[in-house]
């Protein structure tokens, strides 16, 4: 599923490809990916609208227009947005295609069919999409040791299900949760009511400073994004603990073990995260 590092980096690539250009033409192939307000208002409105920029908001895409109106977007677990040539051979499981005015198409395909859009008037509240109750943004200015600790700090759940909270921190997934505690030297399985205050700095530096790192070992050019169809994500090299249950740690070399922790599977170095 793509979290936080793999949509920003969907939209660091797409937003410049798409800024200023008018949408010709919307084709839905499956109605039930457009979540608001339905396929045929969802083109209705589209047509002929120009882009103004791309936001992202946890793992959300919202497409800014220059009328005001936005469409907001979630890859959910195999969501996938191409910015292609017409002559392009199609994606399966291609759901949703905007043709722009230069020729190319924005094509969103989706294998499991989870994704959905919302497409929203520049004058409406958001209460469809889930965006308004997201948590902060691990980058905001206001995000800390006290935030978190005010916010997961008397929970007795453990930390590595603490931190898939989206209406606390937005973003983080069962890939990123595995790499911040294993930097952080925190086992996944402590309950966050027992953190120290040392912890939970430690947290609230590695948290973003983590996703920021993964950001950075995805960056690619969109030639390169496109060759490798959306998917080719480049930071998997740079996993230490996410996938490698069974392999050395890369810091002490003790065999790293899996866990299911609320039922998601957990990765950790028993020597390094006590």
């Amino acid at each position: 599923m793509p979290e936080l590092p793999e949509v920003e980096t969907v939209r660091r690539i797409l937003e410049p490809q798409l800024r200023g250009l008018s949408i010709k033409n919307v084709t839905v192939n499956r109605p039930e990916v457009v979540a608001y307000p339905d396929a045929d208002s969802f083109i209705g409105s589209l047509r002929d609208q120009a882009v103004a920029g791309i936001d992202r908001r946890g793992k959300f895409l919202t497409i800014r227009l220059e009328s005001g109106d936005r469409v907001s977007l979630h890859l959910r677990m195999t969501g996938c947005l191409l910015f292609t040539p017409p002559d392009m051979e199609m994606e399966k499981h291609t759901h949703v295609i905007l043709q722009m005015e230069n020729g190319w198409e924005l094509r969103f395909s989706d294998t499991r069919r989870f994704g959905r859009f919302w497409y929203l008037k520049a004058e409406e509240t958001d209460t469809v999409t889930g965006i308004p109750n997201l948590g902060k943004e691990p980058f905001d200015r206001d995000f800390g040791a006290q935030y978190l600790a005010d916010s997961l700090g008397k929970r007795k759940k453990p930390i590595k299900e603490c931190l898939l909270e989206q209406k606390v921190i937005a973003g983080i997934g069962n890939i990123y949760s595995d790499e911040i505690l294993f930097s952080s030297g925190i086992s996944p399985s402590k309950p966050a009511n027992v953190l120290t205050g040392q912890e939970w700095e430690t947290l609230a530096r590695e948290i973003p400073g983590q996703l920021e790192y993964f950001i950075e070992m995805n960056g690619m050019t969109p030639e390169e994004y496109l060759a490798g169809k959306g998917k080719d994500y480049r930071n998997t090299p740079y996993l230490r603990v996410y996938g490698r249950a069974g392999k050395p740690c890369a810091k002490c070399g003790e065999l790293l073990c899996r866990c299911v922790i609320g039922g998601r599977s957990s990765v950790y170095c028993p020597a390094c995260q006590t």
